[in-house]
């Protein structure tokens, strides 16, 4: 499976997240919704946020030119909100997956998504930027 058919599969194709992307964790986009994009400052700030979180506190998580308020984070996920809408971020060993939610999704059902579909990459060692051919 492409990565691509992983976000309009996977993610988009869940009912439950409207925009997605999967990003390298060293920069670059795999894959991502029509319209959707992470820019490389964006990407830089949520690679920082995984293991300090204070700039992403100070100054909200932005994706796609949006900007989520600061919710939580771990070293695994990063969690945003702008009124009811939010972003759901989460690592593996190679790759960031981006899932954006609007109000109809109640948030712990857009969680279960994009922390499913990066539980599930793990466990079948889909995490290496060398099994996609067009990653930069």
């Amino acid at each position: 499976m492409s990565w691509q058919a992983y976000v309009d599969t996977n993610l988009l194709g869940s009912g439950q997240i409207t925009q997605a992307g999967i990003y390298g964790a060293q920069g670059g986009q795999w894959a991502a919704s029509n319209g959707f994009q992470v820019t490389p400052t964006e990407l830089q700030a949520i690679q920082q946020g995984f293991s300090d979180s204070s700039n992403l506190q100070a100054n909200g998580v932005r994706i796609n030119n949006v900007k989520y308020m600061f919710l939580r984070s771990d070293d695994r996920s990063i969690y945003g909100k702008k009124g009811n809408d939010g972003v759901v971020i989460v690592k593996t060993v190679q790759a960031i997956l981006v899932g954006v939610y609007d109000d109809k999704v109640t948030p712990g059902n857009a969680t279960k998504v994009v922390e499913g579909l990066a539980d599930y990459l793990i466990s079948v060692n889909y995490v290496s930027a060398s099994i996609c051919p067009n990653v930069e």
